[in-house]
This record gives structure tokens, C-alpha cells and sequence, in this order.
């Protein structure tokens, strides 16, 4: 995926609301050897390439003064209340070094689970995306997770999907093999009496003594 970025001059909190009022959005490209650069974009053209998942989460080919540079994005800073990108960050990509990114989880096949169709459980993901470790050329837009022999009274974990060629998870802490997806037993229904059945004749009342 690409976008096109242009040199940015002026900074300060002046500029930068100028550039804004202007259409567009400030930001930087920082790593790598050289120097952290400014730029700027065309803030309808970027807000409408965040709205895609991959823009978010692999490497981007970044046209600046005529050159073609790999990159990924950072950070982006929103408006509070106003649908405005008020500035942007992207780091430099080294093909030969390698990213850590969080990368989007793809769930299908839980319908066909049977733990949906045979026993009407509930599928929760507990995960929508996973932090990876591997080579820019190896980095993928998502991981799909294939759902469909889940079972009733077990969960998915991290050691139970296979990854992409060359991609490793990054797991911190005493969690190595983290739930990706619980499986949610539904609450039994209580049987209500049958439409029209007869109720329990009430006990013969006792006579009192004369």
C-alpha cells in the first residue's frame, strides 16, 4: 500500500495549524541512519487510508520528493471530538532488520464449529490481534484463525494457530501460551409447564374439631 508525503518546512504550533486549516496533516518519518524528517499530508487522503486495516499494519511505501521509502505507522494522533487527524508518525523499515508489529486476527469457521452448531455455545474472541516478531518481507496484513473444530469446554490458545511462515508471537510475562478465544456454555433454560397442563390439586383443607 502507498501514499505520498511532502516536505515540511516550518514546525511549531503555529504552522502546524495552518498546515491543518490548509488541508493538511503534519507528521514525521524518524529511524533508521538518517535524520528524523517532517513532513506533510493531504489530510482527506489520509484519513481515508486509515480507515483501512492494512494501512494500520503493514509496511507502506511512502512517495517523498520523487523517492520511494519503506515505512510503518506509529502513531496518530486524533481531534477529541472533530473528525480531524491532527498529526502523524512513521518509522523507517531496514529490510534486513527485524519489526515488531501487532498484527489484526482474522476469525472464520465458527459457525461450522462444533461447538456452535452441535452445542449452541457461544465463540468469544478473547484477541482481535497478535504482537509478532519477523522480517518486513515477512510481515502479513493478517492472521486468519481457523475456528471450526472448536469444541464445547475448551478454548483456543496461542500454541493452537499456525503462523505465517517466518512469523513469531511475542508473549511478556507468566502468560506463554495466551487464550485467543473462550467458548462460552449457554445458560440452560428452566422448563416452564406445558400450555393448558392441569395444577397440582391443593391438599383437602383439615376439618376442625365440634
Amino acid at each position: 500500500m502507498n501514499f505520498v508525503a511532502f516536505e515540511r518546512a516550518k514546525q511549531g504550533t503555529g504552522a502546524s495549524r495552518r498546515l491543518r486549516n490548509s488541508g493538511k496533516t503534519p507528521g514525521i518519518v524518524y529511524g533508521g541512519s538518517a535524520e528524523p524528517q517532517l513532513i506533510e499530508l493531504d489530510h482527506n487522503a489520509l484519513w481515508h487510508a486509515l480507515k483501512k486495516e492494512a494501512f494500520h499494519s503493514s509496511v507502506l511505501d511512502m512517495e517523498l520528493a520523487g523517492q520511494t521509502s519503506k515505512v510503518l505507522l506509529r502513531d496518530v494522533q486524533y481531534h477529541p471530538f472533530k473528525q480531524l487527524v491532527l498529526h502523524i508518525d512513521f518509522q523507517r523499515v531496514d529490510e534486513k532488520t527485524k519489526l515488531h508489529m501487532k498484527v489484526p486476527l482474522h476469525f472464520s469457521g465458527a459457525e461450522e464449529s462444533p461447538a456452535v452448531k452441535i452445542d449452541k455455545c457461544m465463540v468469544n474472541p478473547v484477541a482481535n490481534e497478535l504482537d509478532v516478531s519477523c522480517m518486513p518481507s515477512d510481515l502479513p496484513e493478517f492472521i486468519n484463525v481457523d475456528l471450526s473444530k472448536l469444541e464445547k469446554g475448551r478454548s483456543l490458545h496461542l500454541k493452537d494457530i499456525k503462523l505465517p511462515r517466518g512469523v513469531s508471537a511475542v508473549v511478556r510475562g507468566s502468560q506463554q501460551n495466551p487464550v485467543l478465544v473462550s467458548v462460552v456454555t449457554p445458560v440452560a433454560e428452566v422448563e416452564a409447564p406445558a400450555e393448558g397442563a392441569a395444577a397440582p390439586a391443593a391438599a383437602p383443607a383439615k376439618k376442625g374439631k365440634k
